[in-house]
């Protein structure tokens, strides 16, 4: 294997491939990139067997030709040792050379390393994913998706379904759903092309939240694959694979009230910024509780308790409030992270009482849901 390539581009395809990479893998050769060079261009692989990333670099790009092959072959590179040098190689002109079976020379200016590579053919083959089960979404709605649900999942192990977000096709929408039982953020789309048929999956929120740093922020189309045990996400150069989480996902709608008692339209900006505040006296409590209080005019009070650090206590204008007097007690972070998924928009908040689990959402927009269970504090 032989040929040249502009290190820009190089690293750009690098540093997608290495957020598969981790040291904690039972197979050694994991710890490494697949690097595979042919006419067409460059291919690299990098994988935790949890995750697989594969980026495709072209002979030419934009009308410029970014490699130059003098012979196709592969290789298997530590893949924190060669991004380094990579990093820091002293031109930008990059020459890469497999001799004397797996012995690497990556020559740059009058920089010349030499790494002892592994035989590609030991490195595992990737699924078989076939196109029968898939859709499409924009890039920049797939990151819109991840952002606004992935915060809301379990970060305990005891039940790993729950350490993913589910993905549900049904009647020409799809639901994504997120809960770790003390919280729930849902995303409701409809995809381009949608599958013959309904489905279910539910994919791991640290796979979703790597696949959100490797999508670009364009409207270029993502495709969407499904098998029983993995789904593949296709961009322009990059496939990302992503095992799946086994067992039955929760029937959460049930959890959504469908009556309210009290409704509450505030600027969500405001709201963010004001629970924000209170939250820096309750920081050193083990839950982070502030209280939410509206009994009668039309504003709201927010205030922090915290008996070693002291009292905070601020008025929120409300754009309207209905029904009920109500006073309740919440996580200050998962409110603060249920407005930023609803990013600064004017929200509605309704509730149902006060040991009643209530629901944001935008005013203008109700494709987004979040739902937080309050805080007994007596």
């Amino acid at each position: 294997m032989k040929f040249e390539i502009v290190r820009d581009q190089l690293l750009d395809a690098l540093n997608d491939v290495m957020k598969a990479i981790s040291q904690k893998v039972a197979n050694p050769i994991l710890t490494g990139i697949k690097i595979e060079v042919d006419e067409k261009g460059m291919t690299m692989t990098g994988s935790d067997s949890d995750i697989t990333i594969r980026t495709f670099l072209p002979v030419e790009k934009d009308g410029e030709q970014v490699i130059r092959v003098f012979k196709k072959g592969n290789i298997v590179l530590q893949a924190k040792v060669f991004s380094e040098i990579v990093r820091k190689l002293p031109t930008n002109d990059v020459m890469i050379e497999v001799e004397d079976g797996l012995q690497t020379h990556i020559r740059s200016g009058k920089s010349d390393f030499k790494l002892i590579g592994t035989d590609a053919e030991e490195y595992p083959i990737l699924p078989d994913v076939n196109n029968e089960n898939y859709f499409s979404l924009p890039s920049d709605l797939m990151k819109s998706i991840i952002r606004e649900t992935v915060f809301a999942v379990s970060q305990q192990e005891t039940r790993p379904i729950l350490t993913g977000v589910h993905w549900e096709v049904t009647d020409e929408e799809l639901v994504c759903v997120a809960t770790d039982s003390h919280r729930l953020a849902r995303r409701l789309t409809t995809p381009e092309k949608m599958p013959s048929e309904s489905f279910s999956f539910v994919i791991p929120g640290k796979s979703l939240q790597e696949l959100n740093k490797v999508l670009p922020d364009n409207t270029e189309t993502v495709e969407i694959v499904i098998t029983d045990q993995q789904v593949l996400f296709k961009t322009r150069n990059v496939l990302f694979y992503s095992r799946l989480l086994e067992g039955n996902y929760p029937d959460t709608s049930r959890l959504i009230p469908d009556e309210y008692k009290t409704s509450i339209t505030v600027n969500g900006r405001s709201l963010l910024q004001a629970i924000d505040r209170a939250s820096l006296l309750a920081r050193e409590e083990r839950n982070n509780i502030v209280r939410f209080s509206a009994t009668g005019g039309n504003s709201i009070d927010i205030s922090s308790n915290s008996p070693e650090v002291g009292k905070v206590e601020e008025t929120v204008e409300a754009i309207g409030i209905t029904g009920d007097d109500l006073s309740i007690s919440f996580s200050a972070k998962y409110m603060m992270d249920a407005l930023r998924a609803i990013d600064g928009q004017d929200v509605l908040i309704q509730f149902t009482g006060a040991m009643r689990p209530f629901i944001l959402k935008s005013v203008d927009d109700d494709t987004i849901l979040q739902l937080i269970l309050p805080v007994r504090t007596y």
